[in-house]
Parts: structure tokens; sequence; C-alpha cells
């Protein structure tokens, strides 16, 4: 696979490995993507979009990659592709879903077994949601075992998993189920304080999001995106909760995909270098 984590400023302390999503860099094709991280010193990136599209299969494809040319040409890039994105949701994925979800099987298996996101979904976290995102993370594991695959999901809290005692309740309903927890949604839609969702959930956790942002401190005061390390959201907190014992990937998830009036992930990236944000 490719080369180890670069080890460098507060990440070498704490023990995380420092990513970014490509949702920031919509525009970048993979060489691309791979040439930005080297440039900031970055050790991996999680795929979400390349040139502006969410279907990374046909994008792999169109640049004439097998699942075996991804491989080589991650490891020739020295950094470490560590999930590939999905828009999959375990609540109500329909079997066109499932179809587009299972096609990104073969290249996270090319790439060792790296960790595919899905979303929760939902919009009531009822006991009906709550069994119906079970049944397809139990249609997964069998489908997994069947097929003898080493990739795995991770399920990213992202709908209704807002608060700790909600993931509590998956992770008991999806024993083994692994958690990407973006803890900024948990902190500014959950009402949570990061560390202390933390110390709930950290033992299912395998992926970390992060970002900042600003506002919303009084009725109509809006909430803006803000470059790491000038807004409201408590990193110093996590960092200090997390400690050294995560060591798995902790990555700027900065939506320009979404948001494309935000400032360039470059500008977001050095942003958290000077602040010594991460």
């Amino acid at each position: 696979m490719a080369a180890e984590p670069i080890r460098s400023g507060p990440a070498a302390r704490k023990g995380y490995v420092r990513a970014f999503s490509t949702l920031g860099c919509p525009e970048l094709d993979l060489r691309g993507v791979f040439a930005l991280a080297r440039g900031h010193g970055i050790a991996a990136v999680e795929l979400r979009v390349l040139k502006g599209s969410l279907d990374l299969p046909g994008q792999f494809r169109g640049m004439g990659l097998s699942p075996a040319g991804l491989r080589a040409l991650a490891e020739a890039s020295g950094v470490r592709i560590v999930a590939l994105d999905t828009s999959f949701r375990l609540v109500d994925g329909t079997d066109k879903d499932r179809d587009e979800f299972l096609e990104m099987v073969p290249w996270a298996e090319a790439l060792g077994g790296v960790r595919l996101r899905v979303f929760d979904g939902g919009s009531e976290g009822d006991a009906s949601e709550l069994q119906r995102a079970s049944a397809a993370a139990g249609w997964w594991r069998s489908l997994r075992a069947e097929r003898g695959w080493k990739s795995d999901i991770m399920v990213e809290t992202h709908d209704t998993l807002l608060t700790s005692p909600a993931i509590a309740r998956f992770a008991a309903a999806a024993p083994g189920a692994a958690i990407l927890w973006d803890s900024h949604h948990t902190w500014r839609k959950g009402g949570e304080n990061p560390a202390a969702t933390w110390r709930s959930i950290g033992g299912h956790v395998v992926h970390l999001h992060v970002k900042d942002s600003a506002g919303g401190a009084a009725p109509g005061d809006p909430i803006r995106h803000a470059l790491p390390g000038t807004g409201d959201f408590p990193m110093a907190d996590l960092r200090k909760a997390l400690g050294e014992s995560y060591t798995g990937p902790l990555s700027l998830e900065w939506e320009r995909h979404w948001h494309p009036d935000i400032a360039p992930l470059e500008e977001a990236l050095r942003s958290a270098r000077s602040t010594s944000w991460w």
C-alpha cells in the first residue's frame, strides 16, 4: 500500500492521521488531489468527488484505471486513500442505491479493504427507522461474509444520529457497526460538547470529520463557514479528549462542492496549519 503517514505537528503528538475530503477540491482529478495533499503535508485523503462528479468508479474508469491500476497510482503517490464515500443511506436505500453502492466495492478491495462511507438516513430516528437501518447493516454484513470482502462500511452521523444517545441506540441495534463521527454535526446541531460525545461513543468511531463555523449565538445570527481556527468549534477540547487513543483519520470536510462560495481548500489547509488547529 501507500507510504506511511506523514507525522508532523499536532497530528504526530496526538496519534491521528490528518486527511481531507475531496468535497473541498471538487474541481481536481485524482492526480491533482494527491499533489494537493503532498503539498500541504497531508498523509491521507478520502474520496467523495472528482472533477465535479460523485461517480467515483466512473471517474476512475475515465482515467483508464482498473482497480489494480488505482492501487498502483495510490502507492506511487505516497498518499493513502483511507475511504471511498458513497451516497447510500441505511434507512430506505433503494435497490438502485444498493447497486450503485456495490459498484464501489472492487475499488475499495483493491486499496486493501478501505472503508466505504454510508449515511444513517431517516428523519425521525424512531424505532421503525432504527430497525430499517439495522436490517440494512445486517444485509451488508451477510453479503460481506459471503463474498469474503475485506472492505467494511462506516456509518456517518449525518441525519438522525446527531446525539450520543442516538448513536448508542444504533450501536446496540447493529453490533460491530463502525461510526464515522461528524463532530461538527453533534456539536452544532446536536448541542453536545465534542469532548463529552467522544467519551460516550469513542469506542465505535473509526473516522472523524471536522470543520469550523461561526455565528448562531443570538436569534437571527446566521451560522457561517469559518476557516479552520477562526470559528467557534472547540477543536482544542476535541484534540485533548482524543489524546493518543485515537489513531484513525481526522479529516477536514471543507464542503466547497456544496458551497462553492467558500474559500478554496488550499486556504483552509493553510489556516488550519497556521493556527495549529489540528
